[in-house]
């Protein structure tokens, strides 16, 4: 059975746009090439790989098979030639990252840095993303390494500890809540919060846990940084949850209290998550090693 890579590469488009046109359009071919190009590709395999729908296509089972294992054969095409690439330009890699928010505001930054700083000529691509879909990219190998915290499962990948951190609530001096050394969530949903921008992880993160107890959650304004957060805190306009690294540093030069919540939730125990060492380029695995070792240098609480 032979694979051509620019099949699995249309096939991969076609997947995710669940249309042909439009996957034909992402490959840069015609529709009528695309069309044959899938046929003889299920003719190859022995199976169908779609379901014909009114609205589009489906993947059947063998195309679920197929996705996963051809995105990991193009990822690894990928890596070969950024591994190649190094000995004409001296390139040594790119890494690409997923984190929840509290690790890119926390400890993350930090060990980052000190790894670029040995690695001049790496670079790394870091977004941030809610801790499940940060599993369901580093499994789709979409991502090399991801962060993530809380409950979310992780079978089938390798997992390492990180430095953890904490969500807190920040108000201002004079706050009623301010006099408590620790309050539930619930009683914050009385306030107007103050949250990162929408589609941030941690904005998307707290209205579902409002939700669950029956309650909504009001975000009076939503801002771009645990900074702006802080600044309208003070300014008395609302209420803010934000992890106890940003509240403390915060805090030194603003008036505000911090109080730690009782929500189990709160405490957030980051995890490095990745696939196995042989699927991923050589400098990601250094940078796996550097991040676990980071930890036991640098915890936060």
């Amino acid at each position: 059975m032979h694979f051509d890579l620019f099949d699995l590469r249309l096939f991969v488009f076609v997947a995710e746009e669940t249309n042909l046109r439009k996957g034909a359009e992402r490959a840069c071919i015609s529709l009528g090439a695309a069309s044959t190009r899938i046929k003889l590709l299920e003719e190859n395999i022995g199976s169908r790989l779609f379901h014909r729908k009114p609205y589009g296509l489906e993947l059947n089972s063998a195309g679920d098979a197929l996705l996963h294992h051809a995105r990991l054969v193009l990822q690894q095409v990928d890596h070969l030639k950024c591994d190649l690439r190094e000995y004409a330009s001296g390139t040594r890699g790119h890494v690409r990252i997923l984190a929840n928010t509290t690790s890119i505001s926390s400890a993350l930054p930090a060990a980052l840095a000190s790894f670029l700083a040995r690695h001049p000529d790496v670079n790394i691509d870091l977004r941030e993303r809610l801790s499940q879909e940060i599993v369901i990219a580093i499994n789709e190998a979409r991502a090399d390494i991801g962060i993530v915290a809380g409950n979310v499962d992780t079978q089938g990948l390798e997992v390492h500890d990180f430095v953890g951190d904490e969500l807190v609530v920040v108000v201002r001096d004079g706050h009623p809540l301010g006099t408590k050394a620790h309050t539930g969530f619930v009683e914050t949903l009385e306030d107007h919060h103050i949250s990162l921008a929408e589609g941030s992880a941690l904005a998307s993160f707290l209205p579902p846990l409002a939700r669950a107890i029956g309650r909504s959650l009001d975000f009076r304004i939503q801002v771009n940084s645990f900074e702006s957060i802080c600044m309208l805190v003070a300014a008395g306009v609302g209420i803010g949850i934000i992890p106890r690294s940003s509240a403390t540093r915060h805090a030194r030069t603003l008036k505000l209290k911090i109080v730690a919540l009782s929500d189990p939730w709160a405490r957030r125990e980051s995890k490095i998550v990745n696939r196995a060492h042989a699927t991923l380029p050589r400098i990601a695995v250094e940078l796996i090693r550097h991040l676990a070792n980071f930890q036991h240098e640098h915890r936060l609480l």
